[in-house]
């Protein structure tokens, strides 16, 4: 069987077992990476089991206590009132006038820990009693700014699981990943801003009563005193810690490279023991704050660890089904008709990602699948730039669209009260102008600082 059949069937797969039968995302991966292997004529029906299990736990290995880790961060600051103080903060220092972009620089911080759908949960309140401060008008600005900050910092900046999981496959240094992805999360953030200021003068939706709290509870929201929350500095540490720490190693590794110091930050800037350092830093300020003892952390600790086990497991099955493809001969095939046509590898990848987006709805599942057809390509015909610039063209196609097979759709929708047609106008088209801006961020970064 041709090997782009292959990739139709199973895009299918994983469309009709997701959406249609409504199996588990886990489930749905590792059955369609098994069903890749029985259609390849390159794969031996004895190898499949194998294969699959071992890029399943090869990647499990390589992320899996980083997830973690940062499922533990977002859940104290949660807990603790953190994540609602630096919002607070930004909002302070704007003023109103530009309250959105405070929805913005909160989306942006909070979702480089925190998975975006739990950063939207968090901040739509926030974002609603902003609106009921200006009679209910700026309803969409407001809602849709949150995005723009938190979906760009989630598709590009480590430890997300997407980017991690790409870094991982494409053998990227994981602090370059987080400089390069916070910079390319910029321009792609305010072109979404940008079409959140249009959209929302052109459709001119007013505040909806939505689930969780009403309008009138909006106000206390509103007026909730902030010595009841943390301080600045204090709900700041956590998010700052693991990138500082792992930004030093990068450093230190290109100016200082066999040094004493090179060897401390080697040590303390490996990705998982800096999560992990991050992680009890939050456990202390929510135990601090909250007054907790050790027998009170472990109720956050085990929820945070349960919730990043599902996250474990579905980007582990992403990566299982993008290996098999790739043993499918999918990534060859599609190499050899892109050096046909004259594409780069970035547009490439931005492609590929897009189409599995649209296809089956997980971004974390295209950007995973997608880099693990694109590694041997990468390998076997280097780029004249640094790949890490092909990881952030591949995070740009696969945040475009988004529609109904993706629960970030459904989040989005269901807090902020609007009707289907509405999301699709709104939050579906946004993330059409934020991949854009990234993937043009991607190709200008590869092209006055292509890093090799």
């Amino acid at each position: 069987m041709h090997p782009i059949l292959i990739l139709l069937i199973a895009m299918a797969s994983v469309f009709l077992l997701i959406i249609r039968w409504k199996i588990n995302a886990f489930a749905a991966l590792i059955l369609s990476a098994i069903l890749i292997g029985l259609l390849s004529p390159h794969v031996a029906v004895e190898d499949i089991m194998g294969a699959v299990t071992e890029a399943f736990g090869g990647l499990v290995g390589r992320i899996g206590v980083a997830i973690a880790m940062a499922a533990v961060i977002g859940q104290c600051l949660m807990e603790s009132g953190a994540a609602e103080k630096i919002t607070r903060r930004f909002v302070a220092w704007l003023g109103e006038k530009y309250s959105s972009f405070s929805m913005v620089i909160s989306g942006y911080i909070l979702s480089i820990p925190v998975f975006h759908d739990t950063v939207f949960y968090l901040l739509v309140p926030l974002a609603r009693s902003m609106s009921m401060r200006v009679k209910g008008r700026n309803y969409l600005l407001y809602t849709l700014a949150i995005g723009a900050g938190g979906v760009t910092t989630h598709i590009f900046v480590p430890p997300t699981p997407g980017p991690l999981a790409m870094a991982e496959t494409l053998d990227i240094d994981i602090g370059l990943v987080i400089i390069v992805g916070l910079m390319a999360a910029v321009p792609s953030a305010l072109a979404c801003w940008a079409y959140a200021w249009w959209i929302d003068r052109k459709l001119n939706i007013p505040i909806r009563e939505a689930p969780g709290l009403s309008l009138e509870e909006l106000e206390e929201v509103a007026h909730r005193p902030e010595s009841e929350l943390p301080g600045f500095g204090v709900s700041l540490l956590p998010i700052a810690l693991p990138v500082i720490l792992i930004t030093a190693n990068t450093v230190t590794n290109t100016f200082f490279a066999g040094s004493a110091l090179s060897d401390v930050t080697a040590f303390l800037g490996n990705p998982n023991l800096a999560l992990i350092l991050a992680a009890a830093t939050a456990l202390a300020v929510l135990a601090s704050h909250k007054g907790l003892g050790l027998r009170e952390l472990a109720k956050p600790t085990e929820e945070a660890i349960k919730s990043a086990g599902l996250i474990i497991l579905i980007t582990a099955g992403g990566g299982a089904f993008g290996r098999m493809l790739v043993k499918a001969e999918v990534g060859t095939v599609l190499g050899e008709y892109a050096q046909q046509a004259g594409l780069s590898l970035m547009l490439l990848g931005f492609g590929v990602a897009m189409l599995f987006r649209i296809a089956q709805g997980s971004a974390t599942t295209a950007m995973i699948t997608t880099s693990e057809i694109l590694a041997p390509l990468i390998l076997a015909s280097p780029p004249g730039h640094h790949a890490v610039y092909i990881l952030t063209a591949i995070g740009s196609g696969s945040i475009v669209g988004g529609w109904m097979n993706d629960s970030g759709f459904w989040v989005f929708k269901t807090m902020t009260g609007l009707t289907e047609v509405e999301a699709l106008k709104t939050k579906t088209v946004s993330l059409f102008a934020l991949g854009g801006a990234g993937l043009l961020a991607s190709w200008l970064g590869a092209v006055f600082f292509p890093l090799v």
